[in-house]
């Protein structure tokens, strides 16, 4: 979609993010003088009640809590089209996974994170809601001033997945990222805040010894997880506390998300800083959104292309995943701010995050699956950062198809900081498409070049020279007579993308 001047009552600068199910804009509130975040549910999906239940439903549980540690939801409204939409806060400081590309935290920061990020929690679940999906993409970072200076704020972001505990014993789908979600929750049993107890303690140990806790390439391997390894902190009493934390029976977990962050705490010394001095300098150009109308076009092309061309691609191809509540944040639109920051970052953490520097220079790879156990891909140990093995519906197909996604961050589909990654997902087609989603943005490309292996027929156009890339391909497989498979590959190199490319496999089809 073109760049609207309002929505609602709200001017529009410019966008942050798409993806298949929504947009997300930035904008201004000319009543308050402040930034907002406004995600829009894209026209695609006006009709279908179950996707538009699931963005209204986003909206309610947020604006059911009242906490700095939970992303405010503002407003809510309807477009002329009658597409939904949410105002809520700009996280002018991105996502803790943005921040963990760059370097690992210091020991005082890592628990002034988890504390706050608890305190989200314990506010969601006195309020009766349930987050069911805490990782470092869904933390957002937003600064605020005071008589001290600039402070830093963790806040929770994306309740795609929130469920009110009332509905946790109902059926409903089983989701979450694999390396974060308990066991119970995996296995699809009635859900209550242990769980997310659970994944903050796996988010706890992450950030206190600079590795994921599980290796875990599926929702299934996380049904029955092994005690994970030593964490290497030399704290025995903190490392006893995050083990507690992710215990696979919740029985022996603490009683609350509260009582996990106090022993926390008290295990590592008792002292939290509770206003972490911002660890990245504010970008005046992405934390003020009041701009005037006929600016629109000028600050579209200064991000990097027109709304109209990244929106429309999106729709295209129909890229798997949402955009949830993390793109209300100054990371996509900021990704060009990001090279000078990391000096100054690395300088400050000189001397911690050893883990961090191992964890990041492997060079091992793994193999994901969907959730259906339908697809599996081999790819980098760095592009599973974000796995995303639930299914997908294709465009112009309403019913839900086996899918898997794995990026090397949040985000690393989007049209405006794409990111090595792979998306392999079934399609119903009998035939091969004349064509793939294009990539203006992207130098010349190669295709298509029409090929046949293993029985099966094949379409392949590889684009060359993207933006923050070297390659990306797009594939489409005849399977059978009516099931085609996609794939799209984002890599740094012609090899890498190959060595993926071939890796994929499908089963029962």
């Amino acid at each position: 979609m073109s760049a609207p001047s309002r929505l609602g009552r709200y001017p529009v600068r410019r966008r942050i993010g798409s993806g298949a199910f929504a947009t997300v804009w930035l904008a201004h509130d000319e009543h308050l003088d402040s930034p907002v975040a406004i995600k829009v549910l894209a026209d695609n999906w006006t009709g279908d009640l179950h996707i538009r239940q699931r963005f209204v439903e986003e909206g309610r549980f947020l604006r059911k809590v009242e906490s700095p540690h939970v992303v405010t939801v503002y407003d809510a409204g309807e477009l002329d089209d009658e597409r939904p939409y949410l105002v809520m806060a700009y996280a002018d400081q991105g996502t803790l996974a943005d921040r963990l590309e760059l370097t690992g935290l210091s020991r005082a920061q890592a628990l002034a994170v988890i504390t706050q990020v608890g305190r989200g929690l314990s506010a969601l679940h006195d309020r009766g809601v349930l987050h069911r999906d805490v990782k470092p993409a869904n933390v957002l970072f937003r600064t605020i001033e005071n008589a001290r200076g600039s402070q830093v704020v963790a806040m929770l972001g994306d309740l795609g997945l929130g469920k009110a505990m009332d509905m946790s014993s109902r059926l409903t789908m089983v989701g979450g990222t694999p390396t974060y979600v308990a066991p119970e929750q995996a296995l699809g049993e009635a859900l209550d805040p242990r769980a997310d107890q659970f994944s903050l303690a796996a988010l706890s140990y992450y950030l206190l010894a600079g590795r994921q806790p599980f290796d875990h390439r599926s929702l299934a391997a996380a049904e029955d997880p092994a005690p994970p390894p030593p964490m290497g902190i030399d704290d025995p009493a903190a490392e006893a506390v995050v083990r507690r934390g992710l215990a696979k029976d919740r029985e022996d977990r603490f009683e609350d998300v509260a009582a996990f962050t106090a022993a926390l705490v008290d295990a590592l010394g008792g002292d939290v800083d509770e206003t972490p001095a911002a660890w990245i300098p504010v970008d005046p150009d992405l934390a003020t959104s009041a701009r005037r109308p006929a600016d629109t076009a000028a600050d579209t092309a200064a991000s990097g292309g027109t709304a109209a061309g990244e929106a429309g691609e999106a729709g295209e191809a129909g890229e798997a995943g949402e955009v949830s509540g993390q793109v209300a944040t100054g990371a996509a639109g900021g990704r060009r701010r990001w090279p000078w920051v990391a000096a100054a970052l690395l300088t400050l953490a000189a001397g911690t995050g050893a883990g961090w520097a191992a964890e990041r220079a492997s060079t091992a790879e793994r193999q994901v699956e969907d959730s259906t156990g339908t697809i599996s891909v081999t790819v980098p140990e760095s592009w599973t950062a974000q796995v995303d093995p639930e299914p997908w519906t294709p465009i112009e197909d309403r019913s839900e198809q086996p899918s898997i996604a794995s990026g090397s961050r949040e985000g690393w589909n989007s049209a405006d900081a794409p990111a090595p990654g792979v998306f392999v997902g079934i399609l119903p087609g009998e035939k091969l498409p004349s064509r793939v989603p294009s990539h203006p943005e992207c130098g010349p490309s190669r295709g298509p070049v029409f090929d046949e292996r293993d029985g099966d027929d094949l379409m392949t156009v590889f684009f060359y020279d993207c933006p923050g890339l070297d390659v990306t391909v797009e594939r489409v497989i005849r399977l059978n007579q009516n099931q085609l498979l996609w794939i799209q590959i984002r890599s740094d190199d012609r090899g890498t993308a190959n060595r993926v490319l071939d890796s994929v496999t499908t089963f029962g089809v």
